[in-house]
């Protein structure tokens, strides 16, 4: 598998994949248990009707829900977190905005914009693939209205075409003052891009979550999904016509989410157009010169907010697979699924091309900084691959002279959300507030600090 970037990016967004791994993991017991086909050559059943929900994941999901409202800024509606009030009222005032909204940082209070909409394009995935599940736990509405907290925030950052706000606050003053966020005092400056100072990879990951986002509200309201499709196409014209990676042209932001290259946000924003409007122009786009330039297919590569390539190789592959008419004769879509496939065989740890980035407790381990992302995204995109493979009935999957089925997709899936959750050598869980025995002292400035503290 590809390297991965090692910017110290302050990633507690690892828990919206967390979020997206225990949805992913709930599914194996939240679809009707079936028996698994016993002749090999035919498909496995495809999902069913809900079935009994394991309690299990179900809790953990109504856990790790909670980060996206201990994390919200501005005004608080419906307040669920008895120890968080309002805070960034002010935020945008010096461009005669509200960027009051969005999300703060890990336990900081910066509001980055790159991981800000990577988890937005994500959480929107989630819910189009598996909000059945999130709806039968009574989590689906709180997942769309912090989906939709977020999008504001965007919204409003992205005030005309080609301007578009990618951070609020100053990064070294924030880390040196440790404080609750309804007690800031510090200056809150904006950091944005444009024409003259361009930053691809955000604007193109903007795009995506403005897209992926409009088809969660499509039905719901259709006026809010319809702005957000404005916004997405404007974003992604910006970011193709003004080529240039934001990490270089405003350096300063390398030191916390260093960007390694904008070619697969292009794709990806490029995919979930297509998915939002069906235009084929946006197919083209992925499948033609652009792809050949960016794809590296047959190169795998790990999932993260800085490299969406894996993720797009899978969400192209619902095209191919669903058996799509735009597919047809589509030899780029093809080596998208192929790409797929490779990502896949490399997550199985009896393939042949099986990583050997994990640990001897079968985590998948590609770097100390934030080490649980990988593995919990990794986990979303394999459960999405054998849902995609049931539902089209596609029985099973080739990795060299090995070959696989939906179910062992689900497995390594489950294993490393499991993990998470305290089937480890600590047995620990990592996911703050579930099970006996978690993390005790959390890099968070508002959840350490009493509310009545006084802290200088």
């Amino acid at each position: 598998m590809g390297k991965e970037s090692k910017s110290k990016g302050f990633l507690a967004w690892f828990l919206v994949l967390v979020i997206l791994a225990l949805v992913a993991g709930a599914v194996v017991y939240t679809v009707k248990k079936k028996m698994d086909n016993k002749n090999d050559s035919k498909p496995a059943p495809v999902p069913g009707p809900l079935g009994a929900i394991d309690r299990k994941y179900s809790d953990a999901l109504k856990i790790a829900m909670q980060f996206f409202d201990v994390q919200k800024s501005g005004r608080l509606e419906d307040n669920k977190i008895s120890w968080r009030g309002n805070s960034a009222l002010t935020d945008g005032s010096e461009a005669k905005l509200d960027l009051s909204k969005g999300m703060y940082d890990a336990g900081d209070h910066m509001k980055f914009g790159f991981p800000m909409a990577f988890t937005r394009t994500v959480l929107s995935w989630a819910i189009l693939e598996y909000g059945d599940q999130m709806e039968a736990v009574n989590e689906l509405e709180p997942a769309r209205e912090s989906l939709k907290w977020i999008t504001d925030f965007l919204v409003n950052a992205h005030p005309s075409e080609n301007v578009l706000y990618i951070q609020v606050g100053d990064p070294e003053a924030d880390h040196k003052c440790w404080e609750r966020p309804e007690d800031m005092k510090e200056k809150r400056p904006l950091t944005q891009v444009n024409e003259s100072v361009p930053g691809t990879e955000v604007a193109a990951e903007t795009a995506a979550a403005m897209a992926s986002a409009s088809l969660v509200f499509k039905a719901a309201d259709s006026t809010h999904s319809s702005t957000l499709l404005t916004h997405a196409k404007q974003l992604f014209s910006f970011a193709d016509n003004n080529r240039g990676s934001y990490s270089e042209n405003i350096p300063e932001v390398a030191t916390y989410y260093n960007s390694t290259g904008y070619g697969d946000e292009l794709l990806w924003a490029a995919s979930w157009l297509y998915h939002a409007t069906g235009d084929r122009s946006y197919l083209g786009y992925v499948t033609g010169e652009n792809g050949k330039q960016f794809a590296q297919w047959g190169s795998p590569t790990w999932f993260s907010w800085d490299n969406k390539l894996a993720g797009t190789q899978v969400l192209l592959s619902r095209i191919s697979l669903f058996g799509s008419k735009d597919a047809s004769g589509n030899s780029g879509l093809e080596n998208y699924r192929k790409s797929a496939e490779d990502v896949m065989c490399s997550l199985l740890p009896k393939s042949p091309s099986a990583t050997s980035s994990r640990t001897d407790g079968g985590l998948i381990w590609v770097s100390e900084w934030n080490s649980l992302q990988h593995p919990v995204a990794s986990a979303f995109l394999a459960v999405l691959y054998s849902d995609y493979m049931l539902t089209s009935q596609t029985a099973k999957l080739t990795c060299g002279d090995h070959s696989f089925k939906p179910s062992d997709l689900r497995k390594f899936a489950k294993s490393q959300a499991d993990y998470v959750l305290g089937s480890n050598p600590l047995k620990m869980s990592f996911l703050v507030g579930y099970g006996d025995k978690y993390p005790q002292y959390v890099h968070h400035r508002g959840a350490s600090i009493p509310v009545d503290a006084t802290t200088g």
